[in-house]
């Protein structure tokens, strides 16, 4: 690895995160977030993987429950949603997200999406954390997120990973960046056409500085916290009940 990439660089903060963002070119990166999730989270996989053998599971007691915590636009919910129809299971998910501009985006997507005739019943959104949810007493089958973790120091993570437990009762997975020279520049590389009127290049080159690397990873995490490297650059998360 590159010595620029050799350490985590937690103090970059990513344009997104400021409170001042220009809402045209926050709005413009939500809407780009599809595709780079499409081509890069490998959550099609993890779908496949971790949650579809649940959904089967629990098919005689009903839909699985899923929260997306840090849902930014919805777009890893709506998925998941298409995902398990397409299969015949039945899944409902919540999408959550502390950031009352991510909740305001994910909603009016949605609304235009029904107003075309593109409803999904089972995608519910909440601007919530998942301390809030934890202080009400919710309870969710399944736990997820997406690139989220990157965004934490080590008090917020290991906060978010005790509600995370608090919150699922049978499984957690959470899914993001694993940091490296070969993830930065191709992603620098293939974001380009992206880059104008968008944060999408900006703030992912932001966020793999600002990820972990599998081994920094599971050294941050307690027990039974499990990492699993997830080819290409990914580190996926996973706790169980």
């Amino acid at each position: 690895m590159s010595r620029f990439l050799a350490q985590r660089d937690v103090d970059a903060v990513e344009v997104m995160d400021s409170p001042d963002c220009s809402p045209k070119l926050l709005a413009r990166t939500y809407a780009q977030f599809p595709l780079i999730n499409a081509l890069v989270s490998g959550w099609h996989r993890t779908y496949r993987t971790e949650l579809a053998p649940l959904a089967r599971l629990a098919r005689q007691q009903g839909s699985l429950t899923i929260v997306d915590l840090g849902c930014g636009g919805g777009d890893l919910a709506r998925s998941m949603a298409r995902w398990a129809a397409k299969d015949g299971l039945s899944v409902r998910i919540t999408a959550v997200d502390p950031d009352p501009r991510a909740f305001a985006y994910a909603t009016s997507f949605a609304a235009r999406q029904s107003r075309r005739g593109k409803r999904q019943p089972n995608v519910s959104y909440e601007n919530s954390s998942s301390a809030e949810l934890v202080q009400r007493g919710e309870k969710f089958d399944v736990v997820v997120s997406n690139h989220v973790l990157h965004h934490l120091d080590a008090p917020t993570l290991a906060g978010f990973l005790a509600d995370s437990q608090a919150l699922a009762t049978v499984a957690a997975v959470h899914s993001d960046i694993a940091r490296g020279s070969a993830a930065y520049f191709l992603f620098s590389l293939l974001s380009m056409p992206l880059a104008f009127g968008s944060l999408i290049r900006q703030d992912g080159l932001t966020s793999i500085r600002r990820s972990y690397t599998p081994a920094e990873l599971a050294a941050a995490v307690p027990q039974p916290w499990l990492v699993q490297a997830q080819g290409p650059f990914r580190n996926l998360l996973r706790w169980h009940a």
